[in-house]
């Protein structure tokens, strides 16, 4: 087969691990020719260029600052994307032919391109959907509901879907929000397809000889790592850390950037709480190996959220054998998962007395961190291998669908 992915992530090898190199790897392993189109943003200073690695084919596009960039910058470069995009690939590929379009949310302003391309090559497309936007911004108060930008936003979404001949949620909370409110949606074209990796029962080796290592020794680390915006509903994460600073031994590391990142430097130097530490954004594979220095992985979002997020941070803890703490909204299902499957616990945003009572449960058993976290290392590779994830898409085919 001939597929493309369109992305906003930024991706400048496929042999990289994420959870999108992952499973673009894996298509390609599998003997299909994938064409990845992803951004290189101005931030980079890098031009529009093509590589190859084996049936695979990167097209980096140059774009303005789309990703954790100002709000003016962002909506620039969002609204500008589909062109850049559009352009780049007519370059590169004039005669283009597909089998299969994949696209990742938020790919609202990819509308345009994906229905061009829908129509020029007759492929079928599908839709990763992440991220449910714009009700997330809704729910953050960042636009009003009876805005004009809220209804075109509404408008595209609505169109995204329509387009896409397959969707692949999250979770089955995520389908069924779907499926609530957009009923004309058709139930037999939208399933469960999470993000997804490629499982090693490999954990990285401990380095004990850097800066970093020898601040975490003698500590029950708690972990949070990933992105740093309003939608972690960070201010709750200053509460646990202060509630939490008469728990002897533990230590709660941040690592991360996002829009929040100088909130919470600025909540470091005032606050100087003895139980953080903060550090910026780090490549993959040092994340990795300084996951396995960890004991908890933290999992935060906002409270007000009305739609049903499964942050892909999850996949490291899980599969680093981390028992998950999950403070979230009440729409979510990635908590009642945790709990239901023994691999994790959950509480409301903002309920600091439960949200202590795990932090301290799971700090004084050693004997109960490593059976959640075996749990979680078993679920990660029933419900998250990127070979499930994989299936999932090519059994259309397959079906003849």
């Amino acid at each position: 087969m001939k597929v493309i992915f369109l992305t906003l992530a930024r991706i400048s090898s496929v042999e990289k691990r994420g959870n999108y190199q992952d499973l673009v790897r894996k298509i390609r392993d599998e003997g299909h020719d994938i064409i990845v189109v992803s951004p290189a943003e101005r931030k980079y200073r890098e031009g529009t260029s093509l590589t190859h690695e084996g049936r695979a084919s990167i097209l980096k596009v140059w774009t303005p600052n789309i990703q954790k960039a100002n709000l003016l910058e962002k909506i620039i470069g969002t609204m500008s994307i589909e062109y850049l995009y559009l352009r780049a690939i007519s370059r590169y590929f004039p005669k283009i032919s597909l089998d299969l379009i994949l696209y990742s949310t938020p790919p609202i302003t990819l509308l345009g391109l994906i229905s061009r391309l829908k129509n020029k090559t007759k492929a079928f497309t599908y839709l990763l959907l992440k991220d449910i936007f714009p009700q997330n911004a809704i729910d953050l108060r960042l636009m009003s509901e009876t805005s004009l930008i809220y209804k075109y936003f509404r408008k595209r979404e609505e169109d995204l879907y329509k387009i896409s001949d397959w969707i692949g949620c999250m979770s089955m909370a995520n389908v069924d929000y779907v499926l609530r409110n957009n009923k004309w949606v058709a139930p037999d074209k939208i399933e469960i397809n999470p993000n997804s990796v490629e499982i090693s029962d490999l954990i990285p080796s401990i380095k004990t000889d850097d800066g970093i290592s020898q601040l975490l020794v003698g500590k029950i680390v708690m972990v949070y790592g990933g992105n740093l915006g309003k939608p972690q509903g960070i201010n709750f994460l200053f509460e646990v850390v202060t509630a939490c600073a008469d728990i002897e031994n533990v230590l709660f590391l941040i690592i991360g950037s996002g829009t929040e990142t100088q909130k919470v430097v600025n909540w470091i130097r005032e606050s100087d709480p003895p139980n953080a530490l903060f550090i910026h954004e780090m490549p993959n594979d040092e994340y990795s190996n300084l996951l396995s220095l960890c004991h908890v992985g933290l999992i935060f979002l906002h409270p007000d959220f009305t739609i049903p997020n499964y942050p892909s941070r999850i996949l490291p803890y899980l599969q680093n054998k981390l028992p998950v703490l999950c403070a979230t909204d009440s729409i979510t299902d990635i908590g009642s998962d945790a709990e239901d499957n023994e691999y994790g616990f959950h509480c409301q945003s903002g309920d600091v007395v439960k949200y202590k009572k795990y932090v301290r449960l799971l700090a004084q058993s050693e004997e109960l961190r490593d059976r959640l976290g075996g749990n979680g290392f078993e679920y990660l590779k029933m419900n998250f291998n990127v070979d499930y994830s994989y299936k999932v898409i090519m059994d259309h085919f397959k079906n003849g669908e």
